[in-house]
């Protein structure tokens, strides 16, 4: 569709993912006039459903979670009113080959302490190896959350530089540390940079009872998104899908078919490789953020959407310990001519090694974690779909992390994006966070970051341990 040139909006905002959209729908709510662009057809960005045309079904692109201590994601929910759409669970669900299952939930203690009870009785770990946990958690506590001489770590650490010296023994590293780091940050413990990983666990365990409460859709993702295109309508403004973008400057951005967009200001909101080739060469050369964009490595994540012919497991997820395949997330139970089956999706993050391999090769391996987890079941595989995100998300390295980029900078145009120093590894919570960072500063207030919803407040004794 050919744009005249002329248009104008008060907020242009290139990329419909969850940065962008959330950009313009706190834009919207301020009364300004928001045109967003998508190339895609749907909104969601790596957050969304596809319609595989093989089942006919809408499938999620990937199982994304969000936790208690989502804040802003969980805001940005509420704002749509499709908080009710989410699906809750308290507790961890961590099963061994052989079936055996520990469950770790909330007990009777307060934060720090609050899985202290099913901790202590989870079986995939020894005491002595409890006894190790909890030494570092304790190290996490007390620790400074920024690199510094002081804070325990180099900004050049990795997690796993920094596990082991507190102590922690190699086996809890695999089985405990590993699978919530690969989960959070889609990066291994011996890449993932230090001030990331000790975040998932200060911010998702520590701090406060619900914190480790554990959400995802019941619905298929790009349903989370439909009311945003009402609300951005009322205030003036309106959202184009299937319309891509050529070249992007402080005011302007020129589209693919033809035609010129002008706005008062421009927030990109693209991964960092697109937004380093849109970007006006005239910005890139004066504007350093932009210098280094196409040095932000990228991880990939499998996902694997699995039918039986039966129950495999009654749970509502789980961390298979020891296993190549990481988490398996259970879709429900549906009747197909009388007949009940049970849909299960199953996720590899930092899926490196799992790229080459074929649909075939990759439901087996999957069958494989399955059976040694849940060799009770006798139910059967009848159809497997994988999923494979070879560029998912950023990948938080040291050296990645020292080269995010700030939302604002030396030029007018605004950057959003869950590689932006939002100070969370590459999650919906950090897209949301650099979205509302951009919208604050695309209405010019001078400190953006207020526009963040705060965190959950920690528990007194967290508070009172932090500053010993």
């Amino acid at each position: 569709m050919v744009r005249a040139s002329g248009e104008r909006a008060d907020v242009l905002i290139v990329g419909g993912g969850i940065a962008g959209l959330s950009a313009a729908l706190r834009l919207a709510e301020r009364g300004a006039s928001v045109t967003l662009l998508e190339t895609r057809k749907k909104l969601g960005g790596r957050a969304t459903s596809f319609v595989d045309v093989r089942s006919g079904e809408t499938l999620d692109n990937c199982q994304h979670v969000a936790l208690g201590c989502c804040t802003n994601y969980l805001d940005l929910c509420a704002r749509l009113g499709v908080a009710g759409r989410l699906r809750w669970t308290d507790s961890l669900y961590w099963v061994e080959a052989g079936g055996r299952v520990s469950e770790m939930k909330p007990g009777v203690f307060p934060a720090p302490g609050h899985f202290t009870e099913s901790f202590l009785t989870a079986a995939f770990l020894t005491l002595r190896e409890k006894t190790a946990v909890a030494r570092a958690m304790l190290a996490m506590l007390r620790g400074k959350p920024e690199p510094s001489a002081k804070g325990g770590f180099a900004p050049g650490d990795t997690f796993g530089a920094w596990l082991r010296a507190h102590g922690q023994p190699e086996r809890v590293i695999r089985v405990f540390w590993a699978p919530v780091i690969i989960s959070a940050c889609n990066l291994g413990v011996e890449r993932v940079a230090t001030a990331p990983a000790l975040k998932v666990f200060r911010e998702g365990f520590l701090a406060t009872r619900t914190a480790a409460s554990m959400a995802v859709a019941a619905v298929p993702l790009v349903e989370l998104y439909d009311p945003a295109e009402e609300v951005i309508r009322r205030a003036g403004g309106e959202i184009r899908l299937g319309e891509s973008v050529e070249r992007v400057g402080e005011t302007w951005a020129e589209l693919s078919e033809g035609g010129r967009i002008e706005a008062g200001r421009v927030i990109l909101a693209v991964p960092p490789e697109r937004a380093k080739r849109l970007v006006d060469a005239e910005i890139a050369a004066r504007d350093e953020r932009f210098a280094h964009l196409d040095r932000i490595e990228h991880s990939p994540i499998l996902g694997v959407h699995l039918t039986f012919d039966g129950e495999v497991t009654d749970l509502p997820h789980a961390t298979l310990v020891d296993r190549p395949t990481q988490w398996l997330f259970n879709k429900g139970a549906e009747g197909v001519a009388g007949a009940p089956t049970q849909r299960l999706h199953a996720v590899i993050s930092a899926a490196d090694d799992w790229m080459p391999l074929t649909e075939e090769e990759i439901g087996e391996r999957v069958m494989a974690d399955i059976r040694a987890c849940f060799p009770r079941s006798g139910a059967r595989l009848a159809r497997v779909r994988a999923v494979k995100e070879k560029r998912a998300t950023f990948a938080p390295t040291p050296e990645v992390e020292s080269i995010r980029p700030d939302a604002v900078g030396a030029s007018r145009l605004i950057l959003a994006g869950d590689y932006t120093t939002t100070g969370w590894p590459a999650t919906m919570e950090g897209a949301t966070r650099s979205g509302y960072i951009a919208a604050a500063a695309a209405l010019g207030e001078t400190e953006p970051r207020r526009a963040v919803a705060p965190d959950l407040r920690p528990a007194v004794m967290v508070r009172a341990m932090a500053a010993v």
